[in-house]
Parts: C-alpha cells; sequence; structure tokens
C-alpha cells in the first residue's frame, strides 16, 4: 500500500465536488443525460455521498462528491473523505468545487486509504487522487507515511509488538535515516541506573529496553519521549477484561512519537533530533513490582507505589530524567497515560500541558490548521500535594480520583529539570468507531501539531 498521490500523469476520472447550494448551477451547464441521471438517482450533494456519472459507453466519465452544508462539514475534520468510500476504485482529479482547505481535504483523502492487512487481506480497493493544485504533495505523503506507520505499530497485537519489535521498528527507522542508536536491555537497566523502567518491565517474558534514537548534527535539541508499554495488564492491580481489551495501544505514546521522528527527519528540520522509548510490558509475575513498594528514580526521588496499573509514569519518569541530562531546547513526551484524560476531553482532543505560553500558542494554532486538535490543560500548582505521600517524595497514584490527567503531568515535570522547554501530551491514540479519515483502530494525534509548530517554537 502507498501512500502517494496519483500520477498527475496518468488518466483520472474528473472529480465535482458539490455541495447542495451548488448542485443546480452545476446541472444547469450539463446535458440532458447527466441532468436525468443526477435526478434519477437521488443525488443531493449531501455530505458522505457520491455519484458515478457513465459515459455512452457505460463507462464512468466523471464522478460526483457530496460536500454538504457548512454546518456539517463542521463536524467532520476531514468532509471530503466522508465521500472516498462512496465512489467506484480508481484514479480521481478534482475538477471542479470549492474545498474549505485544499491541503487539509487531499491529507484526509490520503488518510483514507489506510488499511491494516497484517493478520487480514483487505481487498484492492483503492481511490487514488490526483494531487489538487497548490497544495505540497510531498509534504502531505510525508504525513500521510507516518500516519500510517503510527497506526500500524499501534493496532499490531502484543504478541508482534512487544519491547524487542517495537525496538526493531526504531531500529528500521535509524536505518532509513542514517540515526545513531543504542539500546540498554535487561540488568543492564540497573546497572546503568534505570531503575523504575526495570521494575515495571522486569515480569514480562521480553526484556525491558530504553531506546535511543539521534539524528542530526546542528539546530536546537529537541527530544521526544515516548510511553512504549507495549501491554498493559495492570500488573498486580490486574484491570478488568473490558479494561485490558484494547491495551496493546498502550504504547501509542511511543508510535506517536517514532511517526513524529519519521515526519521531521523525512522533512530535514535543522535539529539535533533524539528519540526516547522506554518499552516494556507490564505483567503479572513472581518479580511483579507490588502495591505499596518504594521505588527511587534514576533521579533519586523515591515514589510509593500505590497502584501498579499507573506504571507508564514510572517508566517515562526515568527517560525523561535521562533526556533532561542532555539539556535540550525542547523536550516533549507523549503517551496514553490517563483515562482521566478521556473523561475530561473524550477521544477525539489531545489534552497537552507546558508552562511555556509560546509553546502552547503555536502548538495550539498549528492544532487547527493541520486538521490535529489539541487542548491545552493547566500545570496546577495547587495539586502537587496530592502527588506527595508520607512516606516518599512521590506518589504514583494519588487517592480520590480527581485530577488524575493534571497529577499524572504534575509527576512528569518534577523528571524534567535540564530542559529549556518542556510540553507532555497525554493522547489516546485510538479511535473508537471509523470516521472520514479515521479507520477504527490506532490513530496519531498531536504530532502533526508539533511538526507544524516546531519551525516557529525554535526559530527555525
Amino acid at each position: 500500500m502507498s501512500s502517494c498521490f496519483a500520477s498527475p500523469e496518468t488518466a483520472a476520472l474528473p472529480l465535482h465536488v458539490l455541495t447542495p447550494d451548488a448542485l443546480g448551477d452545476w446541472l444547469a451547464s450539463q446535458s440532458d443525460m447527466v441532468q436525468t441521471w443526477v435526478a434519477a438517482s437521488g443525488f443531493s450533494g449531501a455530505l458522505g455521498t457520491a455519484l458515478m456519472i457513465p459515459g455512452s459507453d457505460g463507462q464512468p466519465e466523471a464522478a460526483l462528491a457530496g460536500y454538504g452544508t457548512p454546518a456539517q462539514r463542521a463536524r467532520q475534520r476531514f468532509p471530503l473523505a466522508a465521500a472516498v468510500p462512496a465512489l467506484a476504485p480508481g484514479r480521481y482529479r478534482l475538477a471542479s468545487g470549492d474545498l474549505d482547505n485544499a491541503e487539509t481535504e487531499a491529507l484526509g483523502w490520503l488518510f483514507s486509504m489506510y488499511r491494516f492487512t497484517r493478520y487480514k487481506d483487505a481487498p484492492e480497493a483503492d481511490r487514488l487522487l490526483v494531487a489538487p493544485e497548490g497544495v505540497d504533495a510531498t509534504r502531505l505523503e510525508t504525513m500521510a507515511e507516518a500516519e500510517w506507520l503510527t497506526r500500524d505499530l499501534v493496532n499490531t497485537t502484543a504478541q508482534d509488538m512487544g519491547p524487542e519489535a517495537l525496538e526493531q521498528a526504531v531500529r528500521d527507522l535509524a536505518d532509513r535515516f542514517s540515526a545513531e542508536m543504542s539500546v540498554i536491555t535487561g540488568e543492564d537497566l540497573l546497572a546503568q541506573n534505570f531503575p523504575m523502567i526495570h521494575a515495571v518491565g522486569r515480569a514480562a517474558a521480553q526484556a525491558p529496553r530504553l531506546i535511543d534514537l539521534r539524528w542530526g548534527s546542528e539546530g536546537p535539541k529537541v527530544t521526544l519521549v515516548g510511553k512504549g508499554v507495549c501491554f498493559d495488564t495492570g500488573g498486580l492491580n490486574l484491570k478488568p477484561g473490558s479494561s485490558m481489551g484494547i491495551m496493546k495501544k498502550d504504547m501509542g505514546g511511543a508510535a506517536n512519537t517514532i511517526g513524529l521522528a519519521q515526519m521531521i527527519m523525512a522533512s530535514g528540520l535543522k535539529v539535533q533530533l533524539r528519540l526516547l522509548i522506554p518499552a516494556v510490558e507490564n505483567s503479572v509475575s513472581g518479580s511483579s513490582f507490588r502495591p505499596g513498594d518504594v521505588l527511587t528514580s534514576r533521579l533519586g526521588k523515591t515514589v510509593e507505589i500505590n497502584n501498579t496499573d499507573a506504571e507508564g509514569r514510572l517508566v517515562l519518569a526515568d527517560a525523561l530524567a535521562y533526556g533532561a541530562e542532555d539539556t535540550p531546547d525542547l523536550m516533549l513526551s507523549m503517551a496514553t497515560l490517563t483515562g482521566a484524560a478521556r473523561v475530561a476531553v473524550g477521544p477525539d482532543l489531545a489534552p497537552f500541558y507546558t508552562d511555556d505560553d509560546d509553546v502552547a500558542a503555536e502548538v495550539a494554532e498549528a492544532a487547527l490548521t493541520q486538521a490535529d486538535p489539541v487542548w491545552r490543560m493547566p500545570f496546577h500548582e495547587p495539586y502537587e500535594t496530592m502527588i506527595e505521600p508520607e512516606i516518599a517524595d512521590l506518589d504514583n497514584a494519588p487517592s480520590g480520583g480527581f485530577a488524575g490527567s493534571i497529577t499524572a503531568a504534575l509527576f512528569l515535570r518534577r523528571f524534567t529539570e535540564g530542559a529549556a522547554r518542556y510540553a507532555h501530551f497525554d493522547i489516546y491514540s485510538w479511535q473508537p468507531s471509523a470516521a472520514p479519515g479515521r479507520s477504527k483502530g490506532g490513530l496519531g494525534q498531536g504530532s502533526r501539531a508539533i511538526l507544524a509548530a516546531l519551525p516557529k517554537v525554535l526559530d527555525l
């Protein structure tokens, strides 16, 4: 499967994108046969509808895509993509119609081509689009390719996407872009002072590890840290089956940072990029860490374990502390960290935290232009006491259930001293049901907004 647009040199059917209001004017300029066909077919220009127009030989000679009303389009991230499944397989070029945003609609079209075929063949039914005039086709293809990689990583089951396979995915990326890569695995994590990564992952069949990729030798230092919990049983605080069903996606933070790293390298941004992924499985065995344990982190801060199902912040803490030692100009963490974030903003929005108003403003503005919605949340200082237990420096799971996403973000911030600027994204990385341009399953969130914001944030 290719993320590319159709070549403009290949034959392509003209596609007319029509709103209900524009349909009448368009029909008035068409032949009697076309007018009769459209009327008989009941095509009205409604969002998500399409119609093939036959020629005299019965073969399609054009196609119509319904673009709906402004109110309908406002409810969709990629309105044009809603019509793609209703079109016949083939190649198309935009012939008429005013798109709200040609780049966004073209990207949504590319996203609609995604199929996850590792375990089940999907019929070849591609509907390829010639890149609309004026769009940056290379940039859109770069984003689509990274999105497909992110979705593939999240959708792959844990039996095939454990810490070893996640390491291999990063190694493939390093090989492609001639990046440097190192991995610290198993007992070496203890020897090199990553005790919490080791503690969370030591019960699993595959050894825990810290994956470290570096690329670029000039420009600002950008460090990405992605939560790579390849499966989360909850540990000894075992999740119920209903909550464990999609825990293959608990490495969604890692998948998103891998996709973002690919976009940064493919775009040739003048940065010194670093990607850190603590890759573990939170499993149950005789060596599992326990509720009530007190772990010592890389920074020396002690952490009381009040719930082994709050493991993501533990592995991120060691990785963040390590990344901050390199004094990056910007450090970003991405993680499927808390259910509280989903309660707060639902599955579509990616909440993020930062103390830097300029970073927040640039990311929020970029999110609007990239159809990649985010929402700023507060590092609310009065809640710091909630993560300070009696017998240790920090609590990994404050009781009470209030402000869970905020307290998790505050926990992580304690480990970022040394980074000039820091932002944390508490993402879901999962599409609960299919939507235009977004198939059910793994999903990239926030990475396109970050990519678009980086040049302004870093003065590139």
